[in-house]
């Protein structure tokens, strides 16, 4: 056997799998991931669902990818890939602009027959030099070899075609050394109740694995630079994994059960899944008739003195705002979920935007104040919605959490913290002596302006809670003209206060740069690796990432008066912009913005962030 010489060391590599929408795409890249996760690697992955259900095979509307990003240094899933999987015609046509040039090509050749090139819209039978591809293309049988591993296993056609996504992985494990052991635990899990299933897949990954040895002098392979990690248990984990993970920690941590109210909806649905599972840590998940009833049956759970949440995307959002101005109302916590998506109305679906900003921060009738954050990452998921319900709690509030799409359905390697990493949450009972001498009000206050919050059922604390307007000492209901303006005050001072509780924004990159460039939510990625290349290009830039929203950290003015050009980088039309023009009029605020439904990429806000400096 020949000695393979065409080794590439990188700190890291970008893979993307892509076939039809049946062809297992997102289970082979998260395999991958997560055997790469267990390794020490950082990772950062972008699934890219098609819109259509089940669009006709082959067709290019059908494609389906997974992009992921291993090695040291990873913010982003790359804006190019190192190594294309390619399950058909359709998928190369649709994915060839993501592989570098020089990188590596894996196709099924068996799925390249004229058929496919016609359903593909080739025009020559030649794909690849009617592409342009430049790049080494590897011919793989994948689906003949798969077949040919199969021949004794007493599968059916169907059922062998179904395992060819693994004999791919296969493929990829040895193209990166990635051990298999490590998948096939991934695969006996996954096939734990189909035995058969499991064997056949089995035979499969080490078919493809084997393959791989059989061509490893034509074809390059790679070794993937490793970071000293800090030790503990490592695994993946995606946003909205990560999020209903974070929630049952806050639930521990103040000692109130959590209850999901909720109803699905693409792209957050997976919270109620996950969390429909934790029966055995005291979760209540109801998946309820519609939006409405889902906040309002948590608003329900939060007056009995439940950690209360609703998990939603931007339309249910809509839906819900009633119900979220009754909780700021009646002063109650509850953290709205929302997983932002492509719209309005329907909009995307299964694409990512960062459009219900405004919608999160003034969607609702009347002064109608409520905490906003979002998280920056997969992991940074389960850090927020820990904060949301924090401050839910401790400062009798809703608090809308802003992920996305992007975030949500994408992973990131995480080491799993320990219970003392996180700090007890301080619920606002009511005071012992209150109760004994009959003085407690429903309205009465805490030190930073939040109510007092009993369980349902606490002797002495029984009281009613509506939409209508308080009286700010009885609690009884007003429609005093002086009384509504003082508790419009006291509401929105309750949110400013906010500030004080949470952490200053910190600037990453050249503080002494003339030039800040922005982003908030899950946008961190793609600018951080922005601006620390410009830096590295000799082109000076800071950067800071808002994870608060509402409040913004109490030093966001004195940052922004710090630079001469504060450039926002957002997937919208200028949201935050807009936001911080408003609040910070002295300082001109540049905007870069996109809508598309995907997220940046990294050479685009390089591009972008440079024309305005220059400007």
């Amino acid at each position: 056997m020949l000695e393979n010489t065409n080794v590439k060391t990188l700190d890291k590599v970008v893979v993307r799998f892509s076939g039809d929408s049946g062809d297992g795409m997102q289970l082979a890249g998260n395999i991958f991931t997560n055997v790469s996760a267990g390794l020490g690697n950082q990772v950062s992955t972008f699934p890219d669902y098609p819109a259509e259900i089940r669009a006709p095979q082959g067709s290019l509307g059908g494609v389906s990818g997974f992009q992921v990003s291993v090695g040291t240094g990873v913010h982003t899933p790359g804006d190019g890939c190192d190594v294309l999987i390619a399950m058909n015609a359709a998928a190369l046509k649709t994915n060839h602009r993501f592989l570098k040039p020089g990188g590596v090509a894996i196709i099924d050749i068996d799925s390249f027959k004229e058929a496919d090139l016609k359903k593909a819209a080739y025009t020559t039978s030649d794909p690849v030099a009617e592409l342009g591809i430049k790049a080494q293309v590897v011919e793989v049988p994948v689906t003949s070899m798969t077949k040919a591993a199969l021949a004794d296993s007493g599968l059916d056609n169907k059922s062998m075609l179904k395992c060819r996504n693994i004999f791919a992985l296969g493929l990829v494990c040895w193209l990166f050394d990635r051990p298999l052991e490590a998948a096939l635990r991934h695969l006996r899990n996954k096939f734990a109740k189909k035995p058969a299933i499991y064997e056949a897949n089995a035979k499969v990954l080490q078919a493809g694995y084997d393959y791989g040895h059989n061509i490893h002098a034509s074809v390059s392979t790679y070794r993937i630079e490793s970071p000293d990690p800090k030790p503990g248990v490592y695994t993946d984990i995606n946003g909205n994994t990560a999020t209903a993970w974070g929630l049952i920690m806050a639930s521990e941590k103040c000692g109130r059960p959590l209850f999901l109210g909720s109803y699905p909806i693409t792209p957050a649905t997976d919270i109620l899944h996950e969390l429909a599972k934790r029966k055995d840590l005291g979760v209540k998940a109801c998946q309820m008739e519609d939006e409405i009833a889902g906040v309002c049956s948590a608003i329900g759970a939060s007056f009995a003195g439940d950690l209360a949440v609703t998990s939603t995307s931007g339309p249910g959002l809509a839906l819900k705002s009633e119900g979220i101005g009754l909780a700021v109302m009646a002063e109650l916590p509850l953290v709205v979920i929302d997983v932002q998506r492509g719209g309005p109305s329907t909009g995307l679906p299964t694409k990512t935007e960062q459009t219900d900003l405004m919608q999160a921060l003034y969607g609702r009738n009347g002064e109608s104040p409520l905490a906003v954050v979002a998280p920056a990452s997969p992991t940074d998921c389960f850090t927020m919605a820990f904060e949301a319900c924090r401050i839910a709690i401790e400062h009798s509030t809703p608090v809308i959490l802003l992920s996305d799409a992007f975030i949500g359905n994408g992973a990131s390697a995480w080491r799993i913290p320990t219970a003392d990493e996180f700090p007890t949450i301080k619920t606002p009972d009511v005071p012992a002596d209150m109760l004994a001498n009959g003085s407690w009000r429903p309205y009465m206050r805490t030190e930073n302006l939040g109510r007092y919050w009993p369980m349902s059922g606490t002797e002495g604390a029984q009281h009613r809670l509506g939409g209508l307007e308080k009286d700010q000492v009885s609690g009884a209901i007003s429609t005093d003209g002086v009384n509504h303006e003082k508790m419009v005050e006291l509401r929105r001072e309750k949110i400013a206060r906010i500030a004080n509780d949470i952490p200053a924004v910190e600037v990453m990159g050249d503080a002494d740069s003339d030039t800040l460039l922005i982003g908030w939510g899950g946008t961190y990625g793609h600018l951080r690796t922005a601006a620390e290349e410009l830096c590295r290009m000799g082109k000076p830039v800071a950067f800071a990432h808002f994870r608060y929203i509402n409040p913004l950290p109490a030093n966001t003015g004195e940052v922004l008066a710090r630079y001469k050009k504060v450039i926002v980088a957002e997937l919208n039309t200028g949201m935050f912009a807009d936001y911080l023009q408003c609040r910070f009029p002295e300082t001109r605020i540049l905007r870069i913005n996109k809508v598309q439904g995907q997220p940046f990429a990294v050479s685009e806000v390089m591009e972008q962030t440079v024309k305005l400096m220059e400007d």
